[in-house]
């Protein structure tokens, strides 16, 4: 599909709308997931990654004959799970570079050396597995190409790639446990695309290399993050087993000169002199522009006080080995993480998300792709916590442990680490390098490391009921295990030390808390895990800095973009969103962006609360509903700062005195959500006048009207004083209505909760509330799912088993034999007629239960 309003033009698959009209089908105001969004479709650009956005422009480009053929006939990728993916004009122009590369090298006989292979330089969050899997994919086809060996350095990155490449094309490579299986794949003709380890590969060649069949034969060699296994031994004996080799490697972080370091030869090595040519480039700053990936928000926290003058916005160097693992020093860090982390990952707001269903460890190791996919609501993000040892990560693990023991249970965090044998930790330092560590280095540690993380796995099955270890394959399913359920959103914390710092992608993680030395492609691999982007909720990567990193985010962010646009990679200072600020826009015109406490002003002046039911014309409802909108988006973004004390009503300095009172209390923001939330409604049902206008023209952002919304447990503590009250306080009733109409998920159960509150007997007493709520829904859950049985004349035992498997998986599926099955039995001919019948009867059954969903979802 293409969309344009002739000066801005973008492309999108089939899936892409399918997905977003599904979602607009939906009665109740879910949360999109992250494939329905507008962001999710693409920009057209040239090989230069400037954008080409006029639609006449486009056309010429886009839809000339060469190039659209192209797109549908190469560029395409149709998955496993009948989705239709289309790649980005960066990946296809790597991809298009990389191609050209081997049939000038071929034409050349350049194989075999430098100049037959090059580099591909896409930053992290990029989509590099798909470019990849694509080039490997078309490489196969040529004549002259005999296998297309996919390389990684880690055992986990190994099982990572396959699983994805799998996602992409049941079957279509070849992954290896041993080198046994490796020797069999390479000498087997039928096996065309191959996934391994460096390690695997050198030590194959090694000890059989006389065995391999195509060691003269032409082979494209693609390795990835190849700034890391550049460097050593494995690599060169790789380059002389294979003659006549395409070698290409992908990256997001560059080795330059300036980041550089003594090789062999005792000079540095940069990714040119090992690969070759830089073919293509799409750094961070061209996909933070594109809106692929999220801008940085980056907080340095001084945790050492010199003198008594120093103020708590100082930054303080304390890489200081003795004081580092000061007791006082870690309770304090900790207790921010523990204070500041609802804050931080978002913890109060709830989304959508599709997760992989825990299946046995064994039936995973066996088969990667086989997981199954659910619908489940998640809470917030979840984060990593990166230290610099595997020392630190056992007193910061046990220092939470102590400190949480504290805590109510429902307040605790689910914690976990995993860590393997580091190197030298100097050295990985001046490297910039987060190269440490591999699930199969377990052996390697000492004892008191190998016992902690014994006892933290213990803790780990204990959780999850699993049966883990720190011994052999049992801790490479422990790593796989840890890594579904970062995904899933089932851990909250994740302590590491070197591991998923690099390679590893959780689209729910914002958050990175530092307490270890990063530098050069090291800090950007492990910052770039936070900035994937999911929804309107997840607005930026946050990361906290417990050391005084400042000069090295800065040369970092230098090399590998631009030192005159950090601008474009933090987000702006607090005061900015807060307040207003001026900026240039393309035209080079000063434009004024309208901070909160601006909107705030302006709601109040022209849409008083005790007038919003007065608005008649399109354009006061349009001006509202982007004004609105607008808060919406700045109250998220501001949530991550400290300075917003959104509960207490106040925004501070950066020292936490008071400097101004916000204008819009609890009761006040809920009437305008309330009335954001009916303009919404009456625009959906609408299908003509001035309502539809409005409707195709604005935006609601209803996955922010999330952040406002009201949970059932706040509408039952307001019951609850109700019932405290003995039933007398009508303000306290007018106050759960104004709650309920704030709240998308809670309007569909609105006559719910106010028979429930007419119910309640006053002189009671002794029972509990919420006690007596469950007991209510599930009598009405039970005789509203009896009334449509016996009304529809469903199966009964068929219908009740379709609702609860709707309940778990979040929705109410339309099509398949499962919503046939519980459909009473009609003829199955007679005509036009008879069949029309059947289908008002399908719709009918579908509307009544959608109802039914929403009445009782979540509840």
């Amino acid at each position: 599909f293409i969309i344009s309003n002739g000066t801005l033009t973008k492309y999108y698959s089939n899936t892409t709308r399918y997905a977003h009209c599904r979602e607009a089908q939906k009665q109740k105001l879910r949360i999109k997931t992250q494939s329905n969004s507008f962001e999710f479709t693409s920009y057209w650009a040239d090989v230069e990654n400037n954008r080409i956005e006029s639609l006449p422009d486009f056309t010429r480009t886009f839809l000339s004959r060469t190039t659209l053929l192209a797109i549908l006939t190469r560029y395409c990728v149709f998955t496993v799970d009948k989705n239709l993916l289309v790649m980005r004009p960066y990946q296809i122009a790597a991809t298009e570079r990389i191609l050209n590369r081997i049939e000038y090298a071929h034409n050349r006989r350049l194989y075999g050396s430098l100049k037959g292979g090059g580099y591909i330089w896409h930053t992290t969050g990029s989509g590099k597995t798909l470019t990849s899997f694509k080039t490997a994919q078309l490489a196969t086809k040529k004549p002259y190409i005999e296998k297309v060996l996919f390389v990684v350095d880690r055992k986990d990155l190994d099982y990572q790639t396959m699983k994805e490449y799998n996602n992409f094309e049941k079957d279509c490579a070849n992954g290896n446990s041993s080198t046994a299986i490796l020797l069999r794949q390479l000498n087997d003709p039928e096996c065309r695309i191959i996934i391994t380890t460096i390690q695997k590969l050198s030590t194959l060649l090694k000890r059989a290399d006389e065995r391999i069949a195509c060691l003269q034969s032409q082979m494209v060699i693609i390795i990835d993050e190849c700034h890391r296994s550049q460097f050593g031994d494995m690599m060169r004996s790789v380059k002389r087993a294979f003659k006549n080799y395409y070698l290409f490697g992908f990256t997001g972080t560059p080795i330059f000169a300036e980041n550089a370091v003594k090789g062999s030869l005792g000079k540095p090595q940069t990714t040119t002199d090992l690969f070759g040519d830089q073919l293509h480039s799409y750094t961070i700053i061209d996909a933070i522009n594109d809106h692929n990936v999220l801008q940085f928000k980056v907080d340095y926290l001084r945790t050492m006080r010199l003198n008594e003058q120093m103020t708590d916005g100082e930054v303080y160097d304390i890489d200081r080995p003795d004081l580092l693992c000061a007791p006082k020093r870690l309770e304090l860090i900790t207790h921010h993480i523990l204070t500041h982390f609802a804050r931080k990952t978002h913890r109060s707001e709830s989304y959508t998300m599709s997760a992989t269903q825990n299946i046995s460890e064994v039936v995973r190791s066996r088969h990667p792709g086989g997981e199954k996919r659910i619908k489940v609501e998640a809470k917030g993000f979840n984060a990593l916590f990166a230290v610099q040892s595997t020392e630190m990560a056992r007193l910061y693990y046990e220092e939470f442990q102590r400190q949480q023991a504290e805590l109510p249970p429902a307040q605790r965090l689910r914690i976990a680490t995993i860590f393997t044998y580091a190197p030298n930790e100097a050295e990985e330092e001046s490297l910039g390098a987060l190269e440490d560590e591999n699930p199969d280095g377990i052996g390697r540690l000492d004892t008191i490391s190998k016992e902690f993380l014994s006892r933290a796995i213990d803790d780990y099955n204990a959780l999850f009921s699993t049966q883990y270890s720190v011994d052999g394959e049992r801790f490479g399913n422990y790593y796989k295990d840890v890594s579904l359920r970062m995904k899933n959103k089932e851990i909250d914390l994740l302590i590491v030390v070197g591991m998923f710092l690099t390679g590893f992608d959780a689209k729910t993680l914002n958050t990175l808390w530092v307490d270890k030395n990063l530098r050069m492609q090291g800090l950007l691999q492990a910052f770039s895990r936070t900035n994937r982007i999911l929804n309107s909720v997840k607005d930026c990567g946050n990361i906290v800095c417990f050391r005084n990193l400042q000069e090295e985010v800065n040369r970092c962010f230098s090399l590998f973009g631009d030192r005159n646009v950090n601008s474009l990679i933090y987000i702006r200072p607090f005061a900015d969103y807060f307040y207003g600020y001026d900026e240039r826009d393309k035209s080079g015109l000063t434009v004024h962006r309208d901070g909160y406490h601006e909107i705030e002003q302006w709601l109040l002046a022209n849409c008083p609360v005790g007038q919003l039911g007065q608005m008649v014309s399109e354009e006061e409802k349009r001006t509202f509903i982007r004004q609105f909108g607008a808060l919406l988006k700045l109250r998220n973004l501001l949530c991550s700062f400290d300075e917003f004390r959104l509960q207490e009503g106040i925004a501070t300095d950066m020292e936490g005195h008071p400097v101004e009172k916000l204008l819009l209390d609890e009761s006040t923001l809920q009437d305008y959500t309330s009335y954001y939330i009916d303009l919404r409604e009456q625009f959906r049902t609408h299908k003509s006048g001035e309502a539809k206008q409005v409707h195709d023209n604005v935006v609601f952002e209803l996955e922010l009207v999330k952040q406002v919304q009201i949970s059932i447990d706040y509408i039952l503590m307001l019951v609850a004083q109700y019932h405290e009250s003995h039933c007398q306080d009508r303000e306290l009733t007018v106050k759960i209505e104004r709650a309920i109409g704030s709240s998308p998920d809670l309007r569909d159960k609105r006559e719910l909760i106010m028979q429930f509150l007419e119910r309640i007997n006053p002189s009671a007493g002794e029972d509990d509330i919420f006690d007596q709520w469950q007991r209510y829904i599930a009598e009405q859950r039970r005789a509203d799912l009896e009334r449509i049985i016996t009304e529809e004349k469903l199966h009964a035992a068929e219908t009740r088993t379709f609702m609860e498997r709707a309940f778990k998986e979040g929705e109410v599926p339309e099509v398949g034999m499962s919503i046939v099955k519980i459909l009473p039995p009609m003829p199955l001919f007679g005509g036009k007629g008879l069949a029309e019948k059947r289908a008002e009867k399908k719709r009918n059954v579908l509307e009544r239960l959608k109802t039914y969903f929403r009445k009782y979802d979540q509840m």
